[in-house]
């Protein structure tokens, strides 16, 4: 279900704007966190962007560890998005049984968040400047992974799948709106 997606394709994976959860791991501490503000930033290498607040206990784990993954949360997973990002880590665990579950990322150790349609394991590109006036984070993507019931041949593939498989977006104040249908037209001509 999970197949690697090429580096020159991952940007695909944020370009349509998802909530994503970040989560990173440092010295047997873990911990994610949704985050509305992301996106697609270079192709060669690929990189990102993402903003992480200063109080996040996520952001202290990733100037720590260098690393952190952005996954794309499906509807199914929508009530533990909202929730991760409603309490710090510092607070609680948020990786239990009951809550969210996680493996090791391949290729950095930082957790890939099941129920996610898509990861994006990265390589911090630390920028002191534009980190602590802009809580801005860079990051190379260094792997990426996507569900192929809905990812496949370098797009995303809405039409026809379980809603429950949908992209979320954020729309301020807790709420939701799942990723819609593909606009089919017809390309103007310029004869």
């Amino acid at each position: 279900m999970r197949q690697p997606v090429p580096l020159d394709r991952c940007t695909r994976l944020l370009n349509h704007g998802p909530t994503v959860l970040v989560s990173a791991e440092h010295d047997g501490r873990r911990n994610v966190m949704a985050a509305a503000w992301s996106m697609p930033l270079d192709f060669t290498p690929p990189k990102v962007a993402v903003v992480l607040d200063k109080q996040t206990f996520t952001r202290t784990l990733i100037e720590a560890g260098g690393t952190f993954v952005l996954g794309v949360p499906s509807v199914a997973i929508a009530a533990l998005t909202d929730h991760v990002g409603s309490f710090s880590g510092r607070d609680g665990e948020k990786f239990t049984a009951a809550l969210a579950s996680a493996e090791p990322g391949p290729a950095t150790g930082a957790p890939l968040v099941d129920g996610c349609i898509a990861w994006l394991e990265c390589r911090r590109l630390p920028e002191p400047h534009i980190e602590q006036a802009y809580d801005l984070f860079l990051g190379e993507v260094v792997a990426a992974w996507a569900d192929d019931r809905v990812f496949r041949d370098g797009r995303w593939h809405f039409d026809g799948v379980d809603d429950s498989l949908r992209s979320l977006h954020h729309i301020a104040g807790g709420h939701f709106f799942a990723i819609g249908n593909e606009v089919k037209y017809t390309p103007i001509s310029e004869d």
